[in-house]
């Protein structure tokens, strides 16, 4: 699309939005020392750590190395409580090349806190040093690793869920269906929390009309994150990555899909929401007016952040039973 013919995202977006962008302005910004993945990850964490003080404290903290079939891999415990009622897998956005545990603590806190259930948080191995499907087979070993050691961790893994944000939220449904596909047990998948992911359209209304440089989410950036994380170019129609090629008419766990109204990634999750409810799969969308793309970490500055996870932390709950 022609760039005059896209939206103007920052004409629209809520005064709250513009108030963390021009906040964001103001303050010095790391900038990466290269082009390279390594420096803009650098950067990005040093950025995200304002954003990540303060919030919910918890109970219990404890990082926990688990090695699995492609080498170790960080995780980190958040217990709100001594006993809770679930356990929530958390995978965190980045377009598969960004982000780890640290960057994403506060929205983990956070969501164990609303929830009351224990949210473990998994530090997948990055792209392009971690090919598809490698984060979503760490993701599977992790899980079960919990499964067979839950009473040394004081962990409920007889109910367990899955919650992501963008890149994370992708990864969070496909090893729900991986477990589902390969009939691996590591508990009863109650619900998936999924925060303006991507789940397989190649193009999209809002993937042509929004997406800037506010947002790193332009074509070009999505298509540098798309060829990072896979090997090959047959792997785009994997049903593990374009999600729509797995079965979506049977046996989802409920999922609550959250979105953003001006992210180019918007019209993915409505994707999803339309299949699951055409055939009958029960799942809830929740758009949030006048929000950018990765607007849950701003939940120091954004009344909504904070909504959103409130909203699936809630929802989850509710499939647990506990209102």
């Amino acid at each position: 699309m022609k760039p005059e013919n896209k939206a103007h995202v920052l004409k629209k977006i809520s005064a709250q939005m513009q108030a963390v962008l021009d906040f964001q302005a103001a303050r010095p910004q790391p900038t990466p020392v290269g082009s390279d993945f390594p420096s803009q990850r650098l950067a990005y964490n040093e950025e995200r750590r304002f954003w990540n003080e303060g919030g919910s404290r918890m109970f219990r903290s404890e990082d926990v190395n688990i090695e699995t079939r492609w080498g170790e891999v960080r995780t980190r415990i958040y217990a709100p409580q001594a006993s809770t009622p679930a356990t929530l897998f958390y995978l965190h956005g980045g377009g598969f090349v960004l982000g780890n545990i640290d960057t994403h603590d506060r929205i983990m806190r956070l969501l164990a806190d609303y929830s009351g259930c224990t949210v473990i948080g998994i530090d997948y191995t990055l792209s392009p040093e971690a090919k598809f499907p490698q984060a979503i087979e760490e993701s599977v070993d992790v899980c079960t690793f919990y499964h067979h050691h839950a009473a040394k961790f004081a962990l409920n893994m007889h109910a367990i869920g899955f919650a992501g944000d963008s890149a994370g939220a992708m990864l969070a449904l496909a090893t729900a269906l991986w477990l589902r596909d390969k009939k691996q047990d590591c508990g009863e998948v109650k619900g998936l929390l999924l925060w303006y992911g991507l789940y397989g359209l190649r193009d999209s209304a809002s993937r042509r009309l929004y997406g800037g440089q506010w947002d790193g989410l332009t074509e070009a950036d999505l298509a540098s994150y798309e060829s990072a994380y896979l090997s090959h170019p047959q792997d785009r129609e994997s049903p593990y990555y374009c999600l729509f090629n797995t079965t979506l008419s049977d046996a989802v766990p409920p999922c609550f899909i959250a979105a953003a109204e001006y992210d180019p990634l918007i019209d993915d999750s409505l994707a999803l929401c339309h299949t699951l409810l055409e055939h009958g799969q029960p799942c809830r969308y929740e758009m949030y007016p006048g929000t950018l793309h990765a607007f849950l970490h701003y939940s120091r500055m954004l009344p909504v952040a904070d909504d959103a996870l409130r909203d699936g932390a809630r929802y989850f709950r509710q499939q647990l039973n506990i209102f």
